[in-house]
Parts: C-alpha cells; structure tokens; sequence
C-alpha cells in the first residue's frame, strides 16, 4: 500500500493510508544499509504485518521532489515562515537566514507576521519597506481576531507547505485555526503516539484539506548558514538580481569591491540597509568558516 509519512519518532514511522487511516512503521534495515533514512513527506510503500493494530514496515521510499535538513522534510512545495509584527519583535537576522536556506533549497517561501491586532500601522509599514522588494508574498494576520486566515488558507491550498517561526509569535494559534476543518485522522496518531513511548516534539505532517498538507516544525531560535560558499550568498538574496551583472567586476559579491551597482542601489534605497547588513553577517561568518 501507498502511502506518506506523517511523522517519525524514535524508529517508527506514521504512515497516513487515503483509504483506511495511520500505520504505524518500521523501515527496513535496507535503508540503513544504503545510507537512506525516512523523512517526513515522504511517499512511501508499505508491507501491512498486522490490520487490526494497524502496524507495518516501510519497504520502499518513492523519489523526492526535495529534501530539507532544517527542519528534516521531504516533497516540500513551499514554506511559511511565521514572526509576529510586534511583542516579540521580528528577529529579522533570524528571519533572513530561513529565507536564504529556503532559496537554497529552490522551495518558494510565505512571510506571513502575525499579531497584527496590536501592532500600529507604522510598525506594519516598516516591514513592508524591509520585504517589499523580495519578491515574497506577505500577508499580516491575527490569529486571535481570526484575521486574514483564509487567505493563508488560499495561499497553501493544493501543497505541502512547512511552517516555522521561533516561539511567542502565534505559530500554534494560526495552525490550530488552520486545520479547524482537518480530515485527516489525527486522532488516531494521536493514540498511537501517546502510549507513553514518545515526548519529545518533532515535525508533524497536518492536512489542511485533502489536498493540502502543513509540516509543523519545532520552533527555531538559529539557524547557520554553512550549505553552500560565500560566493553562493548573493544569489539568495532576491532583491539583489536586477543588479547582477551590472558591477564594474564579473564576480562582485558587493562587499568591498568599487563599482557594485547593489552597493548603489543600497544607497538610493532600493535596497534595504537591515536586509543588506544581515548579507554582511552571513558573508562573514561564511568566510570565517572556510579558514577553519
């Protein structure tokens, strides 16, 4: 039987069946022996041992659209990252790093800041300003007035879309608001999860509808950019393309050289100072890493 996997937890894996609900799973030692482990999102192929209980083995894993270490997820479509406008306030480092590793990975991200209710409309605008030109859709929600959650719900249909934000910001409210109308049989993950085996909280496949899928990820509260070189970096910074190719040197990566048409743009403002400075940070801790 078909299946995806939902979520894993210390060697089992819960494997959702359209037709008849969760399995829950061991992998074969063949993946161990090929180096392969099983993510959640991925679609795999399962062997029943016991219909009753509901228990198998996974004895195929099918080929992966992508996959991201951070947090360890399969087949993602897109991501959405979730801070709050204001009580905390955005860490917008924090932030440029999940969207520089998202761009790396080719996965479209969603900025979505939460707690608008009782942020003022400057504070709105200032992010507006920061992220306007990045290309990423941006929406302003609260989930405690129920703002804006259907054009949330809109933008996820039809995909699997990972969700993460650090903690405080609402996260767990607007994915709570989410899957209000959830078809999935949580429940019964649920019952197989909590017979005292598992406590620590790891990522969790949720359908929204039955053709949209969120992945629940452990708060984060850093993330290092050590993937790929510095010279990559550039690339990853989307309001930097228009500028590409327009520097007085082929291979500027707009630090220090003269005649960087981004370090121009940044002084006209088409470009903004928080968003190039958190550039520098990664540049730089990119450049350390590389003489150790």
């Amino acid at each position: 039987m078909r299946g995806k996997i939902v979520k894993g937890i210390a060697g089992f894996y819960y494997v959702h069946i359209v037709e008849s609900g969760v399995y829950e799973c061991k992998a074969k030692g063949v993946f161990r022996k090929e180096g392969q482990k099983p993510l959640v999102g991925d679609d795999v192929e399962i062997d029943i041992l016991e219909k009753t209980e509901k228990t198998g083995n996974i004895v195929r894993i099918f080929p992966r659209k992508n996959a991201l270490t951070r947090p360890a997820v399969a087949n993602v479509d897109q991501a959405m990252v979730v801070f709050a406008v204001t009580k905390p306030k955005p860490h917008f480092n924090l932030l440029d790093r999940f969207l520089v590793m998202m761009e790396s990975k080719g996965v479209p991200a969603i900025l979505c800041f939460n707690k608008k209710d009782i942020a003022d409309d400057l504070r709105i605008q200032e992010l507006r300003e920061i992220y306007g030109r990045c290309g990423y859709p941006i929406l302003f929600s609260s989930a405690r007035k129920k703002e804006n959650i259907e054009e949330i719900k809109a933008l996820l249909k039809g995909k699997t879309t990972v969700v993460a934000g650090p903690s405080g910001v609402g996260k767990s409210s607007i994915i709570n608001l989410l899957q209000s109308d959830i078809t999935m049989e949580t429940g019964e993950i649920s019952r197989k999860i909590d017979r005292g085996r598992h406590t620590t909280r790891h990522s969790e496949l949720i359908a929204v509808d039955k053709d949209s899928y969120i992945m629940d990820t452990p708060g984060f509260s850093s993330l290092y950019v050590n993937e790929f070189e510095k010279e990559e970096l550039k690339y990853y910074f989307t309001e930097f393309s228009p500028y590409e190719g327009h520097c007085k040197y082929n291979g500027c990566v707009h630090v220090h050289e003269p005649g960087c048409a981004v370090k121009e743009a940044l002084e006209r403002g088409e470009i903004h100072r928080i968003r190039y400075g958190n550039y520098l940070d990664m540049y730089n801790e990119l450049q350390q890493k590389r003489r150790f």
